[in-house]
Formats: C-alpha cells, structure tokens, sequence
C-alpha cells in the first residue's frame, strides 16, 4: 500500500536531508522525503497526519537470542525476583498447573542480585519434587537444576568436568544442581522436548507483537538451526515481520560450507549472517576468561570455551569460504584471544586478497578489554557488537569482581568510538530486557531506571551521547547486516522501516529518555504496531 506520513518531525541519519517533515511510500521502500509540500502525487495513497510526532529509522537490536526469547514468553520468569524464595515461590505455583513428570522451564535468576551464594538442587526439591527443573541463569552461561532432572541426565559426583565446562560441586564432591556453561548446561537442556519447528514459528510470530510494541524493526539472531528453520517458516507463510540477520554457530560450520552459504544470502526479511564462536563465559557466572583473578575469587581466571587455535582455525575456514566471524568475548583474556584471532584471519585475507568491507567480523560483547588492547578493534577494523543495558544491569557485580581500576575499561563503548570503531547496540535478551528507549537511556546516563548506581553514573566516562546511540541501533547495525544501502536511514529507496515515538529524544533530559513511547512501528510499508498518531 502507498502511503504519504506528513506533518510530522523525521529525523533521517540521511546527510542530505537530516530532518524533514513528511515522507512518501511505495513498495515498502522510502521514494521521498522532504517538506509536506515537496511530496509527489500518489494516486490511491494513503495520507496519515503525523501531528507533530518524531519519526526516527527502524531500530535493529544487533544481539537477540531470537528462538529462546519467543520461548521464553511462555516460561517462568525469574528476572527481577529479589530473593531466592520470591524464585521458589514462582516454580511452586507452576508445578501446581504442570502434570506431575512434566518439565518446568524458567529463565533470568540472578544469586547477585538475590545477594546469596548459588542456589542448589535441593532448594528447587523442596517446592517441586516431581518434576524435572531447568532454569536458565540472567546471564545464559549457567544453569540451576533439581535432583530429578539430574537423575534424567545421568549426572553424579562422578560426571567429569569437560573443557570450557563444569559440574558445581560441594565439600564433599556432590554435584549442588549448578551447571556452568554449555557443555555442562546442555547434558540436561538435551533431554527438554523441543518445539517442533511450526510451534517455534508460532512462538515466534507472537513474539513480534511484543518487539514491535517496543519499536523494533530488526534482530541479529544468535540461536541454532532450529531457529533459523522457523525463521524460514515465517517467510514462508509471509509472517516474517522483522529484518534478521542469521548467524551460524560453529556446530552447524561445516553444514554450512558444504552448501557454500555466505555472508548476505537471502533476501531484506532473512539473510546469512557470520560464523559464532564463543570465547569464554559471562561475568555473572565468574567464567569469563581473565588476564587477572577474580577480585572475590583469587583463585578464579574464569573459563576458557574454545582455545584460541580453534578459533583462528574456524575463523580462517569461514572467511575463506565468504563468512565473516563473530566471537562472543567478556573477560579480557577472552578479548584479547580474540583480537589475535582475527590478527591472524586480517593478515590471511590479505593474502587471498579478500577486502576488508566484505568481511564485517565482530567481537560480541567487548565487556572488559585490556588497556594494552583498546586501540586493536580499529586497526583490525572489526565491529564492537555491544549491549548497553549490561552495564547498568551489572555494575553491581562488575565492581565486586573487577574493581574500581579495571571497571573503567569494562562495558566501554566510548573507547571504541573515540577509535571510530562501529558499535552496533542490542540487548542480548533473553538475557536481558529487550528495547532500544531502554539501551538508549542506558548508554547516555550510565544509570538504571530508579537512578542507581548515583547521579553521575556508573563509570561516567563511558557515556555515550543519544545521536550515537541511536546511530548504534540503526546506521551500524545496518552497516554490521551488509545493508547499510538500504536500511538504517529514512532516504529515497530505503526500505520503509520507521518508528513513531512521543518525544523528540534529542530534546529530552537524559533523565527523561524513559519516559518516550512508542506510538507506531512500521515494518516495510506496513503497520506493525500502532500509527502515525
């Protein structure tokens, strides 16, 4: 459908035109966009009266977990419980709904902010004996499970620990019901039947509605196949309603270049991504690889999930083949690996003769990088894919184990912009809250919703301004996807991709960044939620 949006305040990120009051559709894409009386003559279009309402370009969150998320809407949600008990209370009222024998999934438990030790099995048999347990952590890189579901597992005292993996034990050397990272994680996930692949879509489709609401107009995905076969699914029956970008995890590698997929296969709904590797762990689970101990935990340099000659190997094979690669990385030795990692992968493509634009590698996090390393993202010229709302979800931990020195090299996209790296921003839910207004806020103010950590902000330094981070979810995230043709600003022949909000964001307090609402998102020409006004 045609259409005509006039009277409104657009911002563009078009050089050319950078505000403009109205703007005219045909096909899904942008074919004007000047002032109201600059718009051509569309027999048949629809004309909507934005009455003043700022419109801004679709906003793409750079790392979503998009299959665990459409399910997580239908687990229990444990994030923001404050105690422990407030957890078991949640898993007592759902196995009071759920057949005796049938699993209980949930996800976000966090022990820092409940302020306890890990919890155990035996917590999770006390409230729901008869049922098997899995509980995702805030972080995604642990797990909490009960007695029962390791019985299912076939896990006991005697279960080694795997690399880049383990069992969490007690004095006495029985396993507590606390599984850190994917290894150990998956030998219980394994056994939860799935979504067949039509219930994923399903769950998918629903999930939209809620991403939508909140001004969403694109994901960058980072689940497995079974993700991308329900994505496929949603084209299919013409549901697709979001612009994604599918990353391959390193199981599914060889999968993929025996098909000889690369980097931009597909089409503006659903397209290839980059190889995924994962180079450590989370901070919240004390396993992200580190140069130095653990301030609470001496002892502890975190864990090490794939060893840097895996990584160059995977690395070089992709981008041989036209894959870039992404490496999740939070630790700074975890960081640091990474950079050699794609030292060696620059230094090989320009032996092949590979240009640089065409692999768009990026390193997934960048929580905590060592002052030795800062300058390194720009000279190898990689994306810093980085998720603003880590920051202020975790400043609390992140004081504890880094302290105040290592802190401000930690959660830092200013280092990378000062560099002119592109950080792309997401919010890497379900692990955390899914929204660009609150990604914004997070990255401008350092500070969370009730004002902690003070009125400065949680490491100050590291603000970001809201031009850039607004350019962080569209420009680079356009940039980061090989669309940045025609996605990530509003110009002629730039597909329709637009939010319509409250507020000009430019003119708020940094204070008063929350407060803005999404009145209309709109997806390819189309309303996907609300209107122009």
């Amino acid at each position: 459908m045609d259409s005509i949006l006039y009277n409104g305040s657009i911002i563009t990120f078009d050089a050319r035109t950078p505000r403009a009051t109205a703007l005219a559709i045909r096909d899904g894409r942008v074919i004007a966009i000047g002032s109201d009386a600059d718009m051509p003559v569309l027999p048949g279009a629809t004309r909507e009266n934005l009455h003043g309402r700022v419109v801004l370009p679709g906003m793409t969150d750079a790392h979503v977990h998009w299959g665990r998320f459409a399910e997580s809407l239908r687990e229990v949600n444990l994030d923001g419980t404050r105690t422990k008990a407030d957890a078991l209370a949640k898993i007592a009222d759902r196995a009071h709904t759920t057949p005796r024998g049938g699993w209980i999934t949930g996800f976000g438990w966090s022990h820092d902010a409940w302020g306890e030790a890990f919890p155990t099995a035996r917590d999770l048999d006390a409230v729901a004996p008869d049922h098997p347990i899995y509980l995702r952590g805030r972080s995604g890189h642990n797990a909490w499970v009960n007695t029962l579901a390791m019985q299912l597992a076939r896990i006991d005292r005697h279960t080694p620990d795997t690399f880049g993996a383990a069992f969490v034990r007690d004095a006495s050397g029985d396993l507590t019901g606390m599984l850190l990272e994917w290894d150990a994680m998956e030998r219980v996930s394994s056994l939860i039947p799935p979504l067949t692949v039509d219930q994923l879509a399903d769950a998918m489709a629903a999930a939209q509605t809620v991403v939508h609401a909140l001004g969403v107009t694109g994901v960058h995905d980072f689940d497995n196949q079974d993700s991308l076969a329900a994505l496929q699914v949603l084209r299919e029956r013409g549901e697709l309603g979001l612009r994604v970008l599918k990353n391959i995890n390193v199981a599914y590698l060889d999968s993929a270049l025996h098909l000889g997929l690369r980097f931009g296969f597909g089409d503006d709904w659903l397209r290839i991504g980059a190889l995924k590797l994962f180079a450590d762990g989370s901070i919240g689970a004390h396993t992200a690889a580190m140069l130095a101990p653990f301030e609470d935990d001496p002892g502890n340099l975190g864990i090490v999930v794939t060893d840097k000659e895996t990584m160059i190997e995977a690395a070089l094979r992709a981008t041989a083949a036209g894959l870039p690669t992404t490496i999740h990385a939070i630790g700074d030795r975890a960081v640091h690996d990474v950079l050699d990692t794609f030292e060696r992968v620059r230094a090989r493509e320009v032996e092949l003769g590979i240009p640089r634009g065409s692999r768009r590698h990026r390193i997934e996090h960048v929580q905590i990088i060592h002052p030795a390393d800062v300058d390194r993202l720009a000279e190898y010229g990689l994306i810093a894919s980085m998720q603003p709302i880590h920051a202020t979800s975790d400043w609390q931990i992140a004081d504890r184990v880094w302290g105040a020195e290592r802190v401000q090299w930690a959660y830092n996209p200013r280092l990378q912009l000062d560099r002119s790296v592109v950080v792309a921003f997401g919010s890497d839910a379900p692990y955390d809250h899914i929204g660009w207004i609150r990604g914004v806020h997070a990255a401008v103010t350092r500070r969370r919703a009730d004002g902690t950590p003070n009125a400065a902000g949680w490491t100050p330094a590291a603000k970001v301004s809201v031009d850039e981070a607004l350019r962080a979810y569209t420009l680079a995230s356009a940039y980061t996807a090989g669309m940045e043709d025609r996605l990530g600003k509003l110009a002629p022949g730039y597909l329709a991709d637009l939010v319509v909000v409250d507020a000009d964001p430019y003119a708020l307090a940094p204070d008063d960044l929350l407060s803005m609402n999404v009145i209309g998102t709109m997806v390819g020409g189309l309303w996907r939620f609300g209107g122009a006004s």
